[in-house]
């Protein structure tokens, strides 16, 4: 085939594989293992030969193709609660300074905290062929949830792709912990040990496991110093910086006046700083306040937020290095840093 006819068989149709392998001269397979990779070994000069072809026909690999052949694509999954939380939005990011390192792609999805979503978004994720799923956001604490989200994510692993769960202990995939109940439990203790003794809980939603963690880690921490409260200052809700708001209105409005409220999330946290304010209170003088995560928005927040402090962005590096890793590979548990600032004097 001369060069003019390359060009206007190019004109014609779009260019394939096969055009290039037969303007090379190649067979089909020696063509495929030349652009595509191979485990066997092409000849250097064959090689050169069939990138030359490429080149001149204007020849553009299509990935998805690829992805089917191969069993996963350059393309990392990324599922998250909200992204327009900046628990969220931090993890991401240091997802996606690891995979720029890797040269991969990142697509993020929200599912939400309803589990239906969760198996949902992961079932349409599997058609992507990713070569890796990252799920970032609590489990759930009912196992039949479980269950239906551990099959999803087997069936990725079946098609070649790698799993990982940020937050949750080691089990059946590989995960980078959040020690969610020991961060919590130091948290109580240095705020007994500033002199607190009254306190309200924001809990957040029962049914999942970081929130219920951290709820159970500060009241144990709590317990530790013969300090109970009581179930009336205990409040379950969403998960949210409006669902702090609203719960912190809820036990306000029910006559509950707690000395120290600790949110399960600084989000949490914020949202019941504001409702204290409507409702004429100032936080960290009148009622003080500690949250959970260590956000990068608390910069902003007056007076500044005591927390458990997690680097987030370096649970989201760990989480693809992780997934890349050898088979074997673990990750050390991430625990928090108790940070006490303005808002717990």
């Amino acid at each position: 085939m001369t060069q003019s006819d390359a060009h206007g068989e190019q004109n014609r149709s779009t260019i394939t594989l096969a055009h290039v392998a037969r303007h090379a001269g190649v067979s089909l397979a020696t063509a495929s293992r030349a652009l595509n990779g191979s485990t066997r070994i092409v000849n250097p000069e064959l090689k050169a030969r069939v990138e030359a072809s490429a080149r001149e026909l204007n020849y553009t690999a299509n990935v998805q193709a690829q992805a089917v052949a191969r069993g996963t694509s350059r393309t990392v999954s990324l599922v998250l609660g909200d992204i327009a939380d900046p628990y969220f939005s931090a993890i991401a990011a240091g997802v996606m300074d690891a995979a720029s390192r890797h040269r991969f792609t990142v697509t993020m999805s929200g599912a939400g905290t309803e589990p239906e979503q969760v198996v949902e978004t992961i079932a349409a994720l599997r058609g992507q062929r990713p070569a890796a799923v990252i799920v970032v956001g609590s489990r759930f604490v009912d196992e039949k949830t479980e269950a239906a989200i551990a099959g999803e994510l087997r069936a990725v692993e079946q098609q070649g792709g790698r799993v990982v769960l940020i937050g949750a202990r080691a089990g059946a995939f590989r995960a980078v912990p959040v020690l969610n109940a020991e961060g919590a439990s130091a948290l109580a203790d240095a705020l007994v040990e500033r002199g607190h003794r009254d306190f309200a809980v924001l809990a957040g939603p029962t049914g999942l496991t970081t929130a219920a963690d951290r709820a159970a880690g500060f009241l144990k921490g709590l317990a530790e110093h013969g300090i109970r409260p009581d179930a009336s200052a205990i409040v379950t809700g969403g998960f949210s910086r409006d669902a702090g708001y609203r719960d912190m209105l809820r036990l306000l409005d029910a006559g509950v006046r707690p000395g120290c409220v600790f949110a399960v999330t600084d989000v949490m946290a914020v949202g019941a700083m504001t409702a204290m304010r409507e409702r004429g209170l100032a936080p960290g003088r009148d009622v003080a306040v500690a949250g959970f995560d260590d956000i990068e928005m608390l910069q902003d927040v007056v007076p500044s937020l005591s927390t458990v402090s997690l680097p987030l962005r370096d649970l989201g590096e760990r989480s693809l290095e992780l997934a890349l890793a050898d088979d074997g590979a673990a990750a050390e548990p991430i625990r928090g840093t108790v940070t006490l600032r303005d808002s717990t004097p």
